[in-house]
């Protein structure tokens, strides 16, 4: 019966052992569910849509480039863990039930001319964000269709929920959504 005894005691011992792990790491402040609201913490994300972008040449370096400054932009304080995503509007597609969408694609994209490839890329700080047409050939005379009158989308993500995200955000309506920004909430700006 002591051997009997001794067996269970110990498998008691290892379950009760077995159940226990390092802690976790700490929740997102205001999910201890202590003030009575349900639902994800307001995440404060923000979309700008910058329309007329014209793009300079600079032969030195054999690029175009063109700069937008948030602070001109909105009064969103953008920090410099923030991520920064932008988007190209490549025009309006029709559905098949007839209705449109507008079409966005995330940057970096890429144009396979029978000159060579173009590529749109772009840099950031928490300042500004430098956008950028770059090339494998010579871009001086290239068409103003990929120049003059661009729009772009800049989804601002904060840090913390861009580290803990693990959404898809090649598709901008995904991001868009996950923020909790309709298309009535982007800020829509106008370049001279």
């Amino acid at each position: 019966m002591k051997k009997f005894n001794t067996i269970i005691g110990a498998l008691i011992v290892l379950f009760a052992v077995a159940c226990e792990g390092p802690e976790g790491p700490p929740g997102f402040d205001g999910r201890d569910g202590l003030d009575g609201l349900d639902g994800e913490p307001g995440i404060q994300g923000q979309v700008i849509e910058v329309d007329g972008v014209n793009f300079a040449y600079d032969g030195a370096n054999n690029l175009y480039s063109a700069l937008i400054t948030f602070e001109d932009e909105t009064n969103f304080e953008v920090f410099e863990s923030d991520a920064v995503l932008v988007y190209r509007f490549d025009g309006v597609i029709d559905l098949d039930d007839g209705s449109t969408a507008d079409a966005w694609s995330q940057l970096p994209q890429n144009f396979f001319l029978p000159e060579g490839t173009l590529q749109y890329v772009f840099a950031h700080t928490f300042v500004d964000v430098e956008l950028f047409i770059d090339g494998n050939f010579d871009l001086s005379g290239i068409n103003i269709d990929f120049t003059d009158n661009q729009s772009f989308r800049i989804v601002i993500l904060p840090s913390v929920f861009a580290e803990s995200s693990r959404m898809d955000t090649s598709n901008i309506a995904n991001v868009m959504s996950a923020l909790g920004v309709g298309e009535d909430d982007i800020i829509k700006v106008q370049m001279n």
